[in-house]
């Protein structure tokens, strides 16, 4: 039987349970738009996208050399150099018996020939090439439609455009492209004691840095934030910019006031004014986790502690994002590590501790603590790589212990 730890309680959702529950309740948007290539890096695409055309659309080089016709070649008998085919401008004619056409890599395999031999295995005097060693038939030549077909699929709906989706998309020659409609999404605060970077700390102030910190995680996500700034612990002013959150955007998410303290009236504001899919989760950090809607905006309530705020978005907020953007989001590959340290748990709540994972002289993967453990440090959650997945019922990790972790060293974070 678990032991269940000091900071457990009754009721607390398990991770994977909250976790489809809460996706099993949101629905993509779908608004869709129209629009030009260079402008649709980091959109969703709406529908699927076929090549019209085959790439590449005619046979050409693979290397600077000689085209040639694989069956003229005998031991030490040269070909006559007719012509240069260059990318842009093929050669005009047809390489004919005992003829060579020197190419550069990406030129249009000429008329007649069938393979290409490096400049490199080649001896070249007075217009008469010598090639050295065997050739295969098709040596070095890109086929046409050796990529990609026309009218094959090339990626499905759902698929976030990249740098390298879109470099796919523009050699298809594509001019505009059907993507789904980014989302809008309303940010904001809570908390007497925050101030933003830049103002005088009183005496209990601390800088706002949950915010700047998930809005730029945001917005390297191509979504469009509404930024409602700090707000008291007022319960009229929080319902008011959850009304307004409501009307503008598909999306709220809040830092802090999800906890049980006095002060904290964002979870008994949000089921005055819409209503509470959970809240808190049986995980470490970010047990005062909330999801809700208000209307149909979703509502995602972050704790208050940085780490804890940072890891939620990671696990619960980046994924419900994906499903109410429309986009497919690839399931998380989780590694096997060796614990280099002992680690410290106690049975009752899942627990996502912050590492740093690195390549062992034989080869395996081996991790160490990114400094505090605690929800409050987020200086050692800067340094981290990884998290590590200690399970809900496992208890200390000892030193060479296997334990499971995935990275986080992504481009949004």
């Amino acid at each position: 039987m678990a032991i269940i730890d000091c900071c457990s309680q009754p009721g607390l959702r398990p991770y994977l349970d909250a976790k489809n529950d809460m996706l099993s309740r949101l629905e993509a948007i779908a608004a869709t738009d129209i629009i030009p290539l260079e402008q649709a890096l980091n959109h969703i695409l709406a529908e699927a996208v076929s090549s019209p055309i085959d790439v590449p659309s005619f046979a050409n080089s693979a290397m600077d050399g000689y085209a040639l016709r694989a069956e003229d070649l005998v031991e030490g008998q040269g070909l006559q150099l007719v012509g240069t085919s260059l990318a842009g401008h093929p050669f005009g004619g047809r390489v004919g018996p005992g003829e060579c056409v020197r190419i550069m890599t990406g030129a249009a395999l000429p008329l007649g020939a069938d393979s290409v031999v490096m400049q490199e295995n080649c001896r070249s005097e007075h217009n008469v090439v010598y090639p050295c060693g065997p050739v295969k038939t098709g040596q070095h030549v890109r086929l046409p439609a050796e990529d990609l077909a026309q009218g094959e699929v090339v990626f499905d709906a759902g698929t976030r455009i990249n740098a390298r989706v879109l470099s796919v998309l523009a050699s298809l020659g594509l001019e505009q492209i059907c993507v789904r409609r980014p989302l809008t999404l309303a940010l904001l605060s809570t908390g007497d004691e925050l101030k933003n970077p830049g103002e005088l700390l009183a005496p209990g102030d601390i800088y706002d840095s949950n915010r700047i910190g998930v809005r730029a995680m945001l917005e390297r996500l191509g979504i469009r934030v509404l930024d409602y700034g700090i707000l008291a612990d007022d319960p009229e002013l929080i319902r008011e910019h959850f009304l307004k959150a409501a009307r503008e955007a598909d999306a709220l998410i809040t830092s802090g006031g999800v906890s049980v303290g006095d002060a904290d009236y964002t979870k008994q504001v949000l089921e005055e004014v819409g209503r509470i899919g959970f809240w808190k989760l049986a995980i470490k950090p970010g047990k005062p986790f909330a999801f809700g809607h208000i209307g149909n905006c979703a509502f995602f309530g972050l704790p208050g502690n940085p780490v804890s705020a940072a890891v939620t978005f990671h696990l619960l907020v980046r994924p419900a994002l994906a499903r109410l953007a429309g986009e497919r989001l690839a399931p998380t590959p989780l590694l096997q590590a060796r614990a280099l340290m002992p680690f410290r748990k106690s049975p009752g709540r899942m627990d996502f501790q912050r590492g740093i994972v690195s390549n062992q002289p034989d080869g395996s993967l081996g991790v160490v603590a990114a400094g505090s453990q605690s929800s409050a440090v987020y200086s050692a959650m800067a340094e981290a790589n990884c998290l590590l997945h200690l399970e809900q019922d496992r208890g200390n990790v000892a030193e060479g212990e296997l334990v499971t972790l995935e990275l986080i060293d992504g481009l949004y974070w």
